[in-house]
């Protein structure tokens, strides 16, 4: 039997000290496995990149304690534990060479997990969340790990050759059957798209190079796979309604990488609200009570049966691919 992998990965502010196996997406995979019973063999491939950024937060912390002026600050609590993971993992990301410790994190972990596929009747399905979107995006499509004398080049080069459509293999490798984004802000990734009409550098299929746009490779990407599947791609993008990072996708995504509606199968779902917190945040929408909690809707795809029924029936009905060749 085929297998299916779902690739999970996580977004800002996921630590787990003094834990080997990261367990963030355990209750997801569980409930979609559930769903699917013996009628699909799946297989989990785990991502955690939390840890290269545990160790830069607590070197900061340590020379921020040292201020004189530390102890008189308000939320020194909040600061410590949310507010710095949070937006020192999105800076953390965005430089040469902790990004590149974070590629070479998730390479080392990917590898591991698919050593055993078989490129010709196995699958891969995506489930992203936050700014690990982003992160995985950046890998597969940005031109910015090109250049083989930098950090993070032949990390970024063993997790590509294992995608099928994506360079430097792009006839060998996994198939992409489904895309799942949860609390995304990839929508942001619309401010990098080039204008084309602009002089500027330039590829040689004529195509203005920009080291974080990853829209002419993603779109490329999802050429091939029509070509392969002969089926537009399913991508589900999950958005709870108080979840202040979380944006539409259609027909936004579309207008940047499938003008012709003919590569991806789109579709924004705003889920339900079902746990008290919700229902008291529903009470109170639209106030200052439901932006201060809207940390908690933003992670709360990974305990969602919805969410989790929606991925199970894509898996399910997913177009099997044939052998590219």
């Amino acid at each position: 039997m085929a297998t299916d992998y779902i690739m999970f990965i996580h977004g800002v502010n996921t630590r787990y000290e003094g834990i080997i196996k990261p367990y963030y997406a355990n209750e997801l995979f569980n409930s979609i496995k559930n769903q699917l019973g013996t009628t699909r063999t799946i297989k989990p491939v785990v991502l955690y990149w939390g840890e290269v950024g545990a160790k830069r937060d607590k070197a900061l912390l340590e020379t921020l304690e040292k201020s004189t002026d530390w102890n008189k600050l308000w939320f020194r609590q909040l600061r410590c534990q949310t507010i710095l993971p949070f937006i020192g993992d999105g800076a953390l990301y965005t430089t040469r060479y902790e990004g590149a410790a974070v590629v070479a994190t998730l390479a080392e972990q990917a590898l591991h997990d698919l050593k055993d596929y078989n490129p010709q009747v196995d699958r891969l399905h995506l489930v992203t969340h936050s700014w690990g979107t982003i992160i995985l995006f950046d890998v597969l499509f940005a031109e910015r790990w090109d250049d083989e004398n930098k950090p993070g080049y032949d990390s970024v080069k063993k997790i590509r050759e294992n995608f099928f459509g994506i360079e430097p293999n792009a006839g060998q490798g996994l198939s992409l059957a489904s895309i799942h984004t949860m609390g995304s802000p990839i929508a942001l990734f619309y401010r990098m798209d080039v204008d084309q009409s602009v002089e500027e550098k330039k590829n040689s299929q004529g195509v203005v190079l920009n080291s974080h746009d990853i829209t002419p490779r993603l779109e490329k990407l999802l050429d091939s796979l029509y070509k392969r599947l002969g089926a537009k791609l399913p991508w589900r993008n999950f958005i709870h309604p108080g979840d202040p990072l979380a944006f539409p996708l259609n027909p936004l995504l579309p207008e940047l990488v499938d003008g012709r509606r003919q590569f991806i199968q789109i579709e924004d779902i705003v889920t339900k609200n079902k746990t008290f917190y919700d229902f008291v945040t529903n009470t109170f929408n639209q106030t200052t009570f439901s932006i201060v909690h809207g940390g908690k809707a933003h992670y709360s795809y990974w305990q969602s049966k919805e969410i989790a029924q929606k991925i199970a029936d894509v898996i399910q009905q997913a177009t099997s691919h044939s052998d590219p060749t």
